[in-house]
């Protein structure tokens, strides 16, 4: 049974695009593809021929993705920028939120280092600014600037 799962996903890399449509619309009762994209729909197509034949993710299992997600996305960094209190939740609602973190940005208490002209240039993400040689900046650019006298984007020059 096994060999002849593998058989099917291989035999789907010869397919076209039109082709892996079709199929997509057969495994999938009916949706047609997002996306026409062939190795989109190889991968997407592949897994669901898995997911039926082994079953799919258990419920337990997607309802905990779910609150982890909620608890902390690492792709938004939603961690840094939830609202725990309903009369923040209402300042929200009503836009007077502060500034939202900048998602190029590291978590607070990381050290971001860098070599410039022979120098390790070690600079610490605070929560609202940076710490640099002991004194505190409101942006990365400002850094750029103290080290090396031209205006520089913060971001570009640390490898943002």
């Amino acid at each position: 049974m096994r060999e002849t799962l593998l058989s099917q996903i291989m035999a789907l890399k010869g397919m076209s695009t039109k082709e892996l449509q079709e199929r997509y619309e057969d495994l999938f009762n009916g949706k047609k593809a997002s996306s026409n994209n062939k190795i989109y729909l190889w991968r997407r197509i592949a897994y669901r021929i898995q997911e039926l034949e082994y079953g799919g993710i258990s419920e337990e299992a997607q309802g905990r993705i779910k609150e982890i997600m909620e608890e902390c996305d690492p792709i938004n960094n939603k961690a840094l920028r939830s609202v725990h209190n309903s009369k923040e939740k209402f300042q929200v609602l009503k836009g007077k939120h502060p500034a939202l973190r900048d998602k190029r940005l590291p978590i607070p208490g990381t050290i971001v280092k860098k070599e410039y002209k022979g120098n390790n240039i070690h600079v610490e993400v605070l929560e609202n600014g940076f710490e640099y040689k002991g004194n505190k900046y409101k942006s990365l650019s400002a850094i750029a600037k103290e080290i090396t006298g031209a205006h520089w984007n913060g971001y570009a020059f640390f490898n943002l």
